[in-house]
């Protein structure tokens, strides 16, 4: 093989973007972790593992569960998000990444696993042209919607600070919120995030972030007419003051 063969330097790697539900605060929070090798070292980004010779990407995606905060999760809490292959995605060498969507239906406490100096839950909140990611006095954002994927890669060199997640895991994250948002009226995996049943008060909660609307504005009774069919029926919550909610799980 030639030495400026680009392939020599090809290196397959899993991003997973993690997601769950703090139920104290009623926000979405995701993992991020801040690494602790290589050029990366002391930012902060989304959970990334290389993939294996002896895996598929998806046993790849849940061993990088169970290593960076030690759960063991079926299939069925786990998706494939998109593959992200521009030649500038890397300033090393070239990499490709195939991103997965964890739904994790309780907030573990969290140990930084191999690679990783920490790692912690960061709230989702909202702004008009993109979604935050905080925690204490940290805050990032995903990539502006109004700035391309081309002119994101070709300008990447000026996100390389502390200002900014590695590589491309903002745009990355912005395609997990586009893709949320835009199957909350047909496919709302993201409600896994809840566990295996949830109220629609705790439904609202978690799409009034997508739709960047507060949860207030989103009418209960609304709601119900034109998302029930999403969901089924299958009791009542009881234990808490008051009148009992009707508990749900998804179809």
């Amino acid at each position: 093989m030639e030495k400026n063969d680009s392939s020599a330097y090809l290196s397959i790697n899993i991003v997973n973007i993690i997601w769950s539900y703090d139920e104290t605060s009623k926000k979405i929070l995701i993992l991020l972790i801040k690494n602790s090798l290589g050029t990366n070292a002391d930012k902060w980004g989304l959970p990334t593992t290389m993939l294996r010779n002896n895996e598929n990407a998806e046993e790849s995606s849940l061993r990088l569960i169970r290593e960076k905060i030690g759960i063991t999760l079926p299939d069925f809490y786990t998706e494939q998000l998109a593959t992200f292959s521009n030649v500038h995605r890397s300033n090393e060498h070239r990499e490709i990444a195939l991103t997965y969507m964890t739904y994790l239906p309780s907030m573990p406490e969290l140990t930084a696993g191999y690679g990783a100096k920490d790692a912690e839950w960061f709230e989702i909140d909202y702004s008009e042209n993109c979604y935050l990611l905080k925690y204490r006095n940290l805050v990032f954002q995903t990539l502006n919607e109004k700035i391309s994927a081309n002119d994101f890669y070709n300008n990447l060199l000026k996100y390389h600070n502390a200002n900014h997640l590695v590589d491309d895991h903002e745009l990355i994250l912005r395609l997990a919120f586009q893709r949320v948002t835009n199957r909350l009226d047909y496919l709302p995996t993201i409600l896994l995030i809840l566990g295996d049943n949830f109220t629609l008060k705790q439904a609202r909660a978690v799409y009034s972030t997508f739709w960047k609307e507060p949860v207030e504005n989103i009418d209960n009774s609304n709601f119900r007419k034109t998302h029930a069919h999403l969901f089924s029926e299958i009791g009542m919550q009881h234990g808490k003051s008051g009148r009992p909610a009707k508990l749900y799980k998804l179809r």
